[in-house]
């Protein structure tokens, strides 16, 4: 039975694919537009699906965005779904995908250095490039953090820099992986945008690609701080990156003694995080990175306080793009403690700094500023197809391309 068809195993014998019929989704249909782009494949806090959205805000641009998922995805929006295994074993379905992508597609814009046409290149991210090029494809390239940021570089600028651990398993890893990203991308000679503004000092030549939020999902007519004892939320999706570790131990003590009600939540769907955020009145964003990330715009989107750590460089890179000071209070571990009590005994002076949140996100993360960073890009017309591409276009990319 091993030698039938894919399509006839996976419904005879799935258990010997690690897959079944249900987990083989269609195939992307390319959006209509003369620029037509896809976002893949990662998607991380659904910023490949907010991304493909901002570029349609242009004129003649059609987007779609997919996600190759691991593991949990937490329930962010995506155009397409496929599970990793699909993905890479799947021949039936990866070649599919690679033919759909590679004549209908003008630009894709590869998120984290991750292959986006599955197993078609068996996971080379260089033979992928050369085949989406052959094919008349415009790539980019965007980071979303890890992918890029080096951890030695961090150490050395940053006292609570989370790779200043030398215990920590990871950290050999994230370090050779940043470096083997960096060189790909350089020889690649492409656009490369990243997700936040610290990360061009990794990659002197990236462009801050803003993240995007639905600001209207997170919209809260109810002010923060208006209750004595404030509820103060952290949500760390990793909290060895967030510093829960070491803020915890004043969080628990203000909460213990009334000054706070302390909330850490974890494993929630992001379909209910615009509840929890409308429940609380600060958010408590990192302490370790110096930057600032989705659940941070959220709660500003919400109205509420965000207290964190920003390096002076990320305030200024916004500064510069935008000329908007970051509405976050600065606190480090050692400061969070007075930072909070100040927060308690001054609700007034701070929830006129909350009320600056929903401007500030409007104005740098509703997907208007993205889809202009990202117009040069999309509009790079020299490599750009009129129509969805030729058969004879495909085959030459699948002699130069395909491995299966």
């Amino acid at each position: 039975m091993l030698s039938l068809p894919e399509p006839v195993r996976v419904r005879l014998i799935p258990h010997t694919l690690g897959y079944s019929s249900a987990d083989l989704p269609p195939v992307i249909s390319p959006p209509p537009g003369e620029v037509r782009l896809l976002v893949a494949p990662a998607n991380y806090a659904g910023q490949g699906y907010e991304w493909a959205r901002a570029a349609e805000r242009l004129p003649g641009v059609g987007a779609a965005n997919l996600v190759v998922a691991r593991g949990t995805d937490w329930g962010f929006r995506a155009d397409h779904r496929v599970v990793e295994n699909v993905a890479v074993d799947s021949a039936w379905w990866y070649r599919r995908h690679a033919t759909s992508v590679l004549t209908g597609f003008t630009h894709v814009l590869v998120e984290s250095e991750r292959p986006l046409l599955g197993g078609y290149c068996a996971g080379d991210v260089r033979r992928e490039a050369d085949a989406l090029r052959t094919a008349g494809i415009a790539v980019g390239y965007v980071s979303h953090g890890s992918d890029l940021r080096l951890p030695s570089r961090h150490a050395d600028r940053e006292r609570w820099s989370p790779f200043r651990d030398q215990d920590w398993p990871l950290l050999p890893v994230l370090e050779e992986t940043a470096r083997a990203n960096a060189a790909f991308l350089a020889e690649q000679d492409a656009t490369v945008f990243v997700s936040t503004p610290e990360l061009v000092l990794d990659y002197p030549g990236a462009v801050w690609l803003p993240v995007v939020i639905d600001g209207a999902r997170w919209a809260n007519p109810t002010p923060a701080l208006l209750r004595a004892t404030p509820v103060v939320v952290h949500a760390p999706t990793n909290p060895i990156i967030k510093g829960t570790e070491l803020i915890e131990p004043t969080t628990t003590r203000l909460s213990d003694e009334g000054v706070i009600d302390y909330r850490r939540i974890e494993g929630v769907a992001a379909s209910d995080m615009p509840t929890i955020v409308a429940t609380s009145d600060v958010v408590l964003e990192q302490f370790r990175l110096g930057i600032y990330s989705a659940t941070a715009i959220e709660a500003m989107a919400g109205g509420r306080l965000v207290v964190g750590y920003l390096s002076e460089q990320v305030r200024e890179h916004v500064r510069l793009v935008t000329g908007l000071e970051i509405p976050i209070v600065q606190a480090s571990v050692d400061t969070l403690e007075s930072v909070l009590r100040d927060v308690v005994a001054r609700p007034e002076q701070y929830r006129a700094l909350a009320e600056q949140g929903p401007r500030f996100v409007a104005a740098v993360h509703d997907g208007a500023l993205s889809a202009a960073v990202l117009e040069p890009f999309l509009r790079s017309a020299d490599r750009r197809r009129k129509a969805p591409g030729s058969l004879d276009e495909h085959r030459t990319a699948r002699r130069r391309g395909r491995t299966a």
